[in-house]
């Protein structure tokens, strides 16, 4: 498989999930700017959407939509910690919970990233995204992870909404979104995709 990436990009999700479930695959750098993959081709061949992640896969079918790539992946994983299977009540609570996600705080912040975006719609937009981040503070409680003990495909895709928070508004409103980014951080999955990305030096010194 071939994941077509950023850095820092919502496409860290699948990145990390990738290294903790053990499946092998080649990873694209994509300049979301140019459009342009590395070896300077049109990147719109492969998604016409110009979005990432995409997941290339060994059929050559691309797969979109981060939410939806979370959960193949979780279905590839061989067990059912990442993702239960089908008929398990618990799947459907891990799926909640990355639709939650996708939906109510990673499209939030293309508002705050967005440079067009004026002042007053910013500021709606963070007060909105501060409730939301209330609840996922208060779904995580003393964690280690969301659902518990275990890491599921949600894990990875809130460390990304985590990250981005630390750098855009601040983490010091959610102590349990804290304790979970500060984790998240020391594993080995993290670090190595952190690393890959260019992006460890600047976490650690932040």
């Amino acid at each position: 498989m071939k994941l077509y990436y950023s850095p820092g990009a919502c496409s860290q999700a699948p990145h990390i999930l990738m290294h903790e479930i053990g499946i092998g695959h080649d990873a694209v750098r994509v300049d979301l700017k140019e459009k342009r993959l590395e070896d300077g081709s049109d990147f719109l061949a492969k998604n016409p959407k110009g979005s990432v992640p995409a997941l290339e896969l060994e059929n050559g079918e691309v797969l979109t939509e981060n939410a939806v790539i979370l959960q193949f992946l979780g279905d590839r994983a061989g067990n059912d910690e990442a993702l239960p299977g089908i008929g398990h009540f618990r799947r459907y609570r891990v799926l909640e919970l990355v639709n939650f996600i996708t939906t109510e705080l990673h499209k939030r912040f293309a508002y705050l990233f967005n440079r067009k975006a004026g002042e007053e719609t910013k500021a709606l937009v963070m007060e909105e995204l501060g409730q939301k981040l209330d609840w996922i503070d208060q779904k995580l409680g003393k964690g280690p992870f969301l659902m518990g003990d275990t890491l599921t495909i949600a894990d990875p895709y809130l460390f990304v909404i985590s990250r981005w928070t630390d750098k855009v508004i601040g983490l010091g409103r959610w102590p349990n979104l804290t304790a979970f980014y500060e984790r998240m951080q020391r594993r080995p999955s993290v670090q190595g995709v952190l690393a890959f990305e260019g992006l460890l030096e600047s976490e650690t010194a932040g």
